[in-house]
């Protein structure tokens, strides 16, 4: 965590706040951190499959463990728990503009807020020192998701499941598309609760797909499950 911290600290000003500066807070969109994300999440991506993939024998992990331990490893709680350590909430508070102090903590508590952050720090350190630098100090970051992806790998679909029993709910599971050819397929599905969608997401099996849908559903809101599909999707200038 110290590589990272220090490379965040070092960023060029106009980078640092970049990172900062959420898009509600700006006039520009441009000026927010949700470019510098979108780089980070593929940085991130790619520096922990490279981190894994010489380390684990391919008899024992073939590529769709692989791909189960890098989504647990990089996911939005994972990003969280990192936010947490590089006191990106303090960080965030500090940079907000007079006169949104009310909606600054709000915003601050978001845990989709917190995991685009994350990334967008990852994404500036990406463009100020390139990519060896950088994916060097994001697997020291990421080493306690990663030992906890390795140690303990979570299967979404129970994990949504049982979240969902507290409540008396039960989660189902629709393919609403396939496309490909059939040696190259990709299935699209849907997660319900009591009719409403969820959650959807898209894979190489049915399972694959269940599996993605059931992630997006979990790291919607970490505590449960959305109750409306809506939840799923922040407005467009709040994230």
């Amino acid at each position: 965590m110290q590589k990272l911290r220090q490379l965040l600290e070092e960023l060029p000003e106009e980078l640092y706040r970049q990172v900062f500066t959420h898009a509600s807070w700006s006039e520009r969109r441009s000026d927010s951190y949700t470019r510098l994300a979108f780089l980070g999440d593929s940085v991130l991506g790619l520096a922990v499959t490279s981190h894994l993939y010489p380390r684990l024998e391919a008899e024992r992990f073939g590529a769709g463990r692989l791909t189960k331990i890098r989504a647990q490893a990089v996911s939005g709680t994972s990003c969280v728990a990192v936010a947490q350590r590089l006191g990106i909430p303090e960080r965030l508070l500090a940079a907000a503009p007079e006169g949104v102090a009310a909606s600054a903590a709000t915003v601050i508590g978001t845990h989709r807020v917190l995991a685009s952050v994350t990334e967008a720090v990852i994404g500036a350190v990406y463009l100020d020192n390139g990519y060896e630098t950088t994916a060097e100090a994001v697997v020291e970051a990421f080493q306690p998701e990663l030992a906890e992806a390795l140690e303990h790998p979570v299967d979404f679909k129970s994990t949504l499941q049982e979240r969902l029993a507290r409540g008396g709910e039960v989660v189902a599971y629709e393919v609403t598309a396939e496309r490909g050819p059939p040696h190259d397929r990709i299935f699209e599905v849907q997660a319900s609760v009591a009719g409403t969608v969820v959650a959807a997401g898209s894979g190489r099996s049915k399972k694959a797909a269940e599996q993605a849908a059931a992630r997006a559903a979990l790291e919607a809101t970490p505590e449960g499950v959305p109750e409306t599909e809506s939840e799923l999707t922040e407005p467009e200038d709040s994230a």
